[in-house]
């Protein structure tokens, strides 16, 4: 996901980061990748949206929202 040429507007707050992650989920296409676990699964959405305010700003914070996103959609 290249967030600079991104439709929607990046800001430095969980609502923010929990749609451009999201969206990089579904386009990693990681549901049915079974080889991989979680922490890896979410370190290649990460690198996809490296440049999110929320994410450079707030690490620790951005894993738990990630991990409250897969939980909550059921993305795992």
């Amino acid at each position: 996901m290249n967030l600079d040429a991104s439709s929607e507007n990046l800001y430095n707050n969980a609502d923010s980061f929990a749609m451009a992650f999201d969206t990089a989920w579904k386009n990693c296409d990681l549901k049915n990748n079974k080889d991989l676990n979680i922490d890896e699964k979410i370190e290649i959405v990460f690198e996809k949206i490296k440049e999110h305010p929320f994410l450079t700003s707030n690490p620790i914070q951005s894993k738990n929202v990630a991990l409250f996103r897969i939980k909550l959609l059921g993305l795992a």
